[in-house]
């Protein structure tokens, strides 16, 4: 019940008010900090912990919106998850085909995540279900998922736009094994085939264009569940077969398995981090700290592309915790030049990119990107967003189709719009430390999605930002 009202809550909250950000110009970035647990853990950890024989303990849950979803949809299919209480969490799986029936359509919000990986992982169920979000969500592309599952006789109805909701008829027993190669990289897809592939009948092969995070592929097998994995990648993000390491080349699975409940302590997200690695990075006199960040190769584009522009980015005290690498990071003010993004490197970032942008707004001439036509698709278009309101800003910035050419030098002040997208909301407020006056950036609400603690956070290290209701 403790879910069910958190979740209604927060849509009404979503529904009712507006949160605009307000930030003075300057500052720098100093201290140390945790941010919050990674969102692409949070979400597997729920979805595996659930469908595991035993209980599984989380330590690091993101108790954000988008995660909170997916436990939300959990609990409706019969799960009972206990928590979350300080990032706590106690499952109790059901087994591999222990899924009730949901009374109710499964509301995911803002997240992409959990509507393309539940569509695979509900495709083989015994049951039928639909799953909807929010207006952002529901007109995201779901046809990248919809139309592979179809291959593997799955039957998903999604509207003539090929968007939400997605009506799932369960086909238990009767899904067939796919050998699918991505046309574009992409691993909520790759991860989406997996879970369908764990019901299909025959071996499940997934062939990757370039490197996207791993996650489900270690979390399965921290779960005892077997993955065949052939050729990984260096931390380059270069393809390199029998390399051990995160990523591959192609990823295999059958139904010939089951999950063994374990614990899972959730590194810090890169992602959160991301937008405090730019901040110190840009501004002068900032020396910060960050604990416990997950490091996992295929997440770490932003810490290579930041080092390519000339960063200052210490990777400290390399550990592995539950399978996956952890570090700290240690990041000082150094002066940035611009460079063409490695293309290899982007589906290594792509999250990061916004805050990436606010980065090459200051570096010394110019930053090209190219093969990033993914930002297109995201919680906003996120090159011509960020186009937008760079400009605002007086910032050279144009979009092209696949990625935009910045040209560095002053930031200003103005105001810009975040399109209800999180990370264009924080990477505009990270932008206010080298304005020349202020910015205010409006429709932020989404911001609590994933990091709901950034206000606080970024304001305790040393950003003035001031956040309003309406």
């Amino acid at each position: 019940m403790h879910g069910n009202a958190f979740l209604t809550s927060s849509i009404i909250i979503n529904m009712s008010k507006s949160i605009t950000f307000y930030v003075q110009p300057g500052g720098k970035l100093q201290g140390e900090a945790r941010v919050p647990g990674d969102k692409s853990m949070s979400h597997r950890s729920i979805m595996l912990g659930s469908l595991a024989t035993g209980v599984t303990h989380v330590k690091g849950f993101l108790e954000a919106e988008d995660a909170l979803a997916t436990l939300q949809a959990f609990r409706d299919m019969g799960v009972e998850i206990e928590g979350p209480v300080n990032g706590e969490l106690t499952i109790h799986g059901v087994g591999k085909h222990g899924l009730k029936a949901p009374k109710n359509d499964l509301y995911l919000g803002n997240s992409g995540t959990s509507m393309r990986l539940l569509s695979g992982l509900l495709a083989g169920q015994a049951f039928n279900s639909v799953l909807t979000g929010d207006k952002s969500l529901s007109g995201r592309p779901m046809k990248r998922v919809t139309d592979p599952l179809a291959m593997m006789g799955a039957d998903i109805k999604t509207t003539e736009k090929g968007t939400a909701p997605l009506h799932i008829t369960g086909k238990a027993g009767q899904l067939t094994a796919i050998d699918y190669a991505m046309p574009i990289a992409s691993a909520q897809v790759k991860s989406c085939l997996l879970l369908a592939g764990m019901y299909a009948q025959g071996v499940t092969t997934v062939t990757e264009p370039a490197p996207t995070r791993d996650h489900t592929e270690r979390m399965l097998t921290g779960f005892s569940y077997p993955v065949k994995q052939e050729g990984s990648i260096a931390k380059d993000g270069v393809y390199a077969a029998g390399l051990p390491g995160a990523g591959a080349a192609k990823v295999s699975i059958s139904a010939e398995g089951s999950l063994t409940a374990t614990d899972i302590d959730v590194p810090s997200d890169i992602s959160s981090a991301a937008f405090f690695l730019v901040g110190a990075s840009i501004a002068p006199g900032s020396d910060l700290l960050l604990k416990h960040v997950g490091v996992n190769p295929t997440r770490t584009g932003i810490i290579d592309i930041l080092r390519l522009m000339g960063a200052n980015i210490e990777v400290l005290n390399e550990r592995t915790v539950g399978g996956e690498p952890v570090a700290d990071l240690h990041v000082v003010y150094s002066p940035l030049k611009g460079i063409d993004i490695p293309e290899h490197l982007v589906p290594l970032a792509i999250d990061e990119f916004p805050v990436l942008f606010v980065a090459a707004a200051c570096a010394e001439g110019q930053t090209r990107l190219t093969g990033a036509e993914e930002l297109r698709v995201k919680e906003s278009d996120r090159i011509q967003v960020m186009a937008d309101g760079l400009q605002i800003l007086g910032v050279d910035a144009q979009s092209t189709e696949d990625g935009m050419i910045i040209q560095g030098g002053a930031i200003g002040g103005g105001e810009v719009i975040s399109h209800g997208d999180h990370r264009i909301a924080m990477s505009f407020s990270i932008a206010g430390l080298r304005a020349t006056a202020p910015i205010t950036i409006h429709d932020c609400e989404n911001v609590n999605t994933s990091f709901p603690e950034f206000r606080d956070l970024a304001k305790r290290l040393g950003l003035d930002l001031v956040c309003r209701e309406d």
